[in-house]
């Protein structure tokens, strides 16, 4: 019997579209296999942790500048004798095309990846009580005022669904990259138990709420400033908030957190007033041959130290360029 293999991003909207495809395959009487990825890990896990004849799912995973050729060969190999289904809600590379090959390629930038998987599976008769779930997804990637989030919540007590999908988000960043733990949310969401119920999560959620709490107060006294952006470099804890904090504090138009990682930083960006920064990225990913892209107002890049100075030049050109319009 074939595999069900799940790829997914370990952050909230990635562990509920998790936790609604496995809910689904369980259904069917079937083992779910997670994987926790990223873009630019997932042609290698690919590789690495699937097989001919798996059924293949990938969530909440973008498509990354440098590698989408190579990811889109490695789906099309596995669709050839197995199921691939790739569900996503990031903006796309100029000019990729997922469809065709046997690849059944989901994608909406309307809404998360949550509401996205919800959809799909509700559609192949998914119990539709796995709503409460999906929202959690939705509201931890800051995508709550859809139309069917909007709708979803009257079904529910909205005051309990946002206390839930808080200590599901918190929680999990206080799990970073303590896969087996997400594996065990997972597992627990795909039973439609609520994320208090799990009291290691909660636990967790609490920790890092303390954690966050010291962090702004860190990036508050650590922050540079360079023009149009700010930054700080290794934040003591969650670089999508630190980046959110650096461009607070910084007063700026783009705030960045950068991780070290040996020779290479880990970049999580946040900005505001209409500037996009996955295009900017993916143009200068091009152009610096590194890792970027993700939504226009939070994106992630990958790059070694030594062009960090270049990065940041260019996108302060960027920048300028924007305010020229």
């Amino acid at each position: 019997m074939s595999s069900w293999v799940v790829l997914t991003h370990g952050d909230g909207d990635g562990v509920v579209s998790a936790a609604l495809t496995c809910a689904y395959v369980k259904a069917k009487g079937l083992a779910c296999n997670v994987l926790f990825t990223h873009p630019v890990g997932v042609v290698e896990d690919l590789k690495t942790f699937t097989k001919q004849g798996d059924n293949i799912i990938i969530l909440d995973i973008a498509i990354d500048e440098l590698c989408r050729d190579e990811l889109l060969r490695v789906l099309k190999t596995r669709a050839e004798s197995g199921g691939v289904t790739y569900i996503d809600h990031h903006p796309l590379p100029e000019g990729f095309d997922a469809v065709g090959g046997g690849v059944e390629f989901i994608h909406d930038t309307c809404c998360s990846a949550s509401e996205l998987s919800y959809r799909y599976f509700s559609e192949k008769g998914l119990d539709p009580e796995y709503g409460r779930v999906a929202l959690y997804g939705a509201i931890s990637d800051y995508l709550d005022e859809t139309l069917w989030v909007r709708n979803e919540l009257l079904k529910w007590d909205r005051r309990s669904i946002y206390l839930e999908a808080g200590i599901l988000t918190q929680g999990l960043e206080g799990s970073r990259r303590d896969h087996e733990f997400k594996r065990k949310v997972v597992a627990h969401l795909s039973e439609n138990k609520l994320p208090s119920m799990l009291q290691d999560l909660v636990s967790r959620a609490l920790n890092q709420a303390i954690a966050d709490e010291k962090l702004r107060l860190w990036v508050k006294a650590n922050v540079h400033v360079y023009g149009s952006i700010s930054y700080v470099v290794d934040p003591i804890g969650s670089l999508g908030r630190a980046a959110n904090y650096a461009m607070v504090y910084g007063g700026t138009l783009v705030g960045i957190a950068a991780e070290s990682r040996g020779d290479m930083y880990v970049l999580s960006l946040r900005s505001r007033e209409g500037f996009d920064l996955n295009q900017v990225l993916r143009e200068l990913s091009r152009r610096l041959n590194i890792h970027g892209g993700g939504h226009p107002y939070a994106a992630g890049a990958r790059m070694k130290k030594d062009v960090f100075k270049r990065f940041l030049d260019e996108l302060a050109a960027s920048i300028h360029r924007f305010h020229s319009k």
